[in-house]
């Protein structure tokens, strides 16, 4: 249920206009990262790469092609491995909130490594600054979102965030 709903996530955020407000090509707001941060807190790093691989398979199979798999899964990977690093912190030293705008400056990060291997070139680097600001705009929206989320969770289930 998890790998669909962010599946469906992936594909409705390809239909809001965020270029309109920003303008910089391939900044999407990155909703289908609820989905992953639900699965790293209440069920696991285990389920949460689970959710990660096979939503960019489906993902890249279903709207994309192999480049967008590869993009896909760079970003996804190290933005899971940081936001599975900053957990380590959480309630100590980072809230959801720190760890979704790292996951999301991770994932731009890792996008931008897989087109300089693609493209074999380094000036697309040049591009990450931009993408970083607007990353951690993005990040701050998810995890808006995530917190409210897990707030409603934890009330209506008994459950804490693990």
């Amino acid at each position: 249920m998890l790998i669909s709903l962010a599946v469906v996530l992936s594909y409705a955020e390809r239909f809001i206009p965020l270029d309109i407000i920003i303008p910089l090509p391939g900044i999407k707001l990155g909703f289908a990262n609820i989905v992953t941060m639900f699965a790293l807190f209440f069920l696991g790093i285990p389920s949460a790469v689970t959710v990660t691989v096979l939503r960019c398979v489906l993902a890249s199979l279903l709207f994309g092609g192999m480049s967008s798999l590869l993009y896909s899964l760079s970003g996804a990977f190290l933005a899971l491995a940081v936001m599975i690093l900053l957990k380590l912190g959480y309630n100590r030293i980072f809230s959801l909130l720190g760890i979704s705008m790292g996951g999301a400056a991770a994932h731009n990060t890792g996008q931008i490594i897989m087109a300089s291997l693609m493209m074999k070139n380094t000036a697309i680097f040049s591009y990450l600054p931009f993408l970083l600001l607007a990353g951690l705009g993005t990040g701050l929206l998810t995890a808006i979102i995530t917190v409210n989320l897990f707030r409603i969770i934890e009330k209506t289930n008994s459950v804490k965030l693990s």
